[in-house]
Parts: structure tokens; sequence; C-alpha cells
């Protein structure tokens, strides 16, 4: 590569964080935002099917290399994914025009997880085992990484790099140094969001949040902490994905009538039938919520005007030169990187994949790992 964009030094301001260690992780601020349009990161049971080891990918001199891009294309984030997969765009063609991949063309190749970690254990087997890629960036929810990484990625010896997976989970995973993230931890998002809720002035709320990987440590972590700072969680309700009806969780939630609830869930999963329920029945006018609610889906479900007092929050980096630039870079692009959230964090995470790649000189997975900064073993 004879030159990387000034912007991929890094867009996202956010320390890579290897996720089999113990070391600390960075705390990165949680805005608040209104319920607005573009992506998300989520979670599902990690699946624990096995694969069959590939032969590590070998490229030929000048010849192209493949990037493996696997993402939850469709399914609950479906909504979220076409910015990202700009933002894929953008830092390919900035690295071929920059001079390319080890004297050849750059060239991503994309694998759906469909949303489900059988769907991301068989595309990520796709990608390692037939596309023999070195390296693979996603996914982007919780479960679908945790699946892929524990039943192809962590087996096979290939990097991933995920822009967006927020699981606690990936702090302790046993992953031999191959896995991967850009975002910070839910345990801190699940303390700045009881930060904000209190500095708010609300007092008590009450809780549900989606049966994944995803929603119930970030619930913890925010009960936890605003319980310690003052607040009251009048219920707390764990509930399934894709009933056609909540009605009875909200009737419990709303009995002694908090002042807002707290729902933590995927609008394309749970989180738009529960805001549309409660509204409907009278049972609540305030939401809050987490990145998984920042989705076009609920403002066209329920009415941008049902949302004014609501806030959701979502992982950013503080502000930057390095991202200033890439915002500018994706605007030129694609008109406004405003309310494109894990624009920056997708970016970063092709550009050092590819840098990944470059260093090692070579598709030869081992090199390309320790070429990234994980141990050999």
């Amino acid at each position: 590569m004879k030159r990387v964009s000034i912007a991929a030094m890094l867009a996202s301001g956010l320390a890579l964080t290897a996720c089999g260690e113990k070391k600390e992780e960075q705390a990165a601020s949680s805005e608040a935002a209104p319920a607005a349009s573009t992506a998300t990161s989520e979670a599902a049971p990690a699946a624990s099917t096995a694969t069959s080891e590939a032969a590590p990918a070998a490229a030929p001199a000048g010849g192209d290399t493949k990037v493996g891009i696997l993402f939850d294309v469709t399914g609950p984030i479906a909504n979220f994914i076409p910015p990202m997969m700009d933002s894929v765009k953008l830092a390919e063609k900035e690295i071929n025009d920059g001079g390319g991949l080890l004297g050849g063309k750059m060239v991503t190749v994309v694998g759906d997880t469909t949303g489900s970690t059988q769907g991301a254990v068989d595309a990520a087997t796709k990608l390692v085992n037939v596309e023999n890629v070195p390296v693979v960036v996603g996914a982007l929810m919780s479960g679908t990484t945790l699946a892929a990484a524990n039943a192809v990625t962590i087996p096979s010896g290939v990097l991933q790099i995920s822009p967006t997976a927020t699981s606690p989970d990936f702090t302790s995973l046993k992953d031999n140094d191959y896995v991967f993230r850009i975002v910070p931890s839910d345990a801190y998002q699940g303390v700045v969001l009881a930060k904000l809720v209190l500095d708010q002035g609300i007092k008590t709320v009450a809780l549900t949040y989606a049966n994944n990987d995803y929603a119930t440590p970030l619930a913890t972590g925010f009960a936890e902490a605003y319980k310690k700072g003052g607040g009251t969680v009048t219920a707390e309700v764990k509930h399934e994905e894709k009933q056609q009806s909540y009605s009875a969780e909200l009737g419990t939630l709303a009995k002694d009538k908090p002042e807002a609830l707290v729902v933590i869930a995927y609008a394309g999963d749970s989180g738009t039938t529960i805001v549309k329920e409660a509204l409907e029945n009278g049972l609540f006018n305030r939401f809050i919520g987490t990145d998984g609610l920042r989705d076009n889906k609920l403002i066209e479900t329920v009415g941008a005007d049902n949302l004014k007092t609501s806030f959701f929050t979502s992982p950013s980096a503080p502000e930057s030169d390095a991202a200033k630039a890439f915002d500018a870079l994706y605007a030129a692009a694609y008109q406004t990187s405003k309310d494109k959230i894990f624009i920056g964090q997708t970016y970063d995470s092709v550009m050092l994949a590819a840098l990944a790649v470059e260093k090692a000189g070579s598709t030869d997975r081992a090199k390309v790992k320790e070429a990234f900064g994980g141990e050999q073993k």
C-alpha cells in the first residue's frame, strides 16, 4: 500500500482492544441523540458449531487480495447496514487508489450472517474455507460475532476485527489473540446511560431488555449504576425477542407509574413493538434506550412526534483531527455522516485489516495476526 488516508489513523478515535486480554479497556463517551437513523451492534447466543480448519490463504504476487466482510446484512439490524457498507466501499477505494494491497487490488468479499448465530457460522465458514480470506471484518452484532469467532475464526487461525460488537463477554473470550473489536464494552455504555438518565432528573424508571448477549449485560450495567446513583428501578423485565405482543410485560412495567421506560433491544426485533404498544395503551410516553433503537424503523412506525422527549445513546469517540477528516471524506462521497453511527469504526476496521496484511507482506494468516499485534503462540 503506497499511501494510507490520514483519516484511517484512526477515524473512530477509539483504542483497539484485544478481546482475549484482561487489560482495562478504554472508556468512550456515549452521546444522547434523538431517535434517528442508521447502525448498531447486537447479540444472540453464541453458537458452538465446529468448522474444519482451512489452509492458510495465499495470494499470488501482484494478484488481488481478498478481505472478508462479515456483516448482518439481513435480519434485525438490516436498516443499519447501508451506511456501514458505504464505509467499506470508501476504505476499499482509498486503499486501491493509494496503490492497492500486496502489489494488487484489495477486494472485499461480503458474507451475510442473516442476523443469526447459525447464519454467522455458515457465512464465516464460506469466507474462511472457500474464499480463503486472511482476515475478517465483522460481524456487527455481539451474538453473531461470538458465534463466528468461537466456531470459525479462532479454530481456523484467522484474524477477526469487529467494528461494533459491544458485549462484555469479549473481554474474557479465549481467543488466542485472534479477535479484536473497535468499540468499547457495554459495561461502559450502561454506566454512561445511567449517569445521563440521572442528569436529566429522572429518578424512577422501568427497565425491559431482550434476552440476548447484547442487551442483558448492558441492562445489568445500567441498573447497577442507576441504583448506585440514587435512581429507582420500579420493575425489571427480561423479554424474549420476536413476540407478537408484549402487553403482559408492559402491564408489569407500568404498574408503579415510573417516569420513563428504558428499553434495551433492537428495533428490528422487539424494541419497536414494545414502544408502539406502550404508546397505544397510554402506558408510557417517554422512552430511553441504546444504539439498538437508533433505527429509522422505530421512527417510521411510531412517528417522530411520539419520541420528542425520548433519547437513545450509542458509543462514540472524542473529537479529533482524524475523525473530522473522516467525516469530510465520507460526506464528500455520501452527502453526510450525520446520524450514521459506527461508520467511522467500520472504516477503521477495514483499514486496519488492510494494514495488517500489508505489514505482513503476505496473506499467511499467522503472519497477518502477528503484524496486527497478536502474539504468536
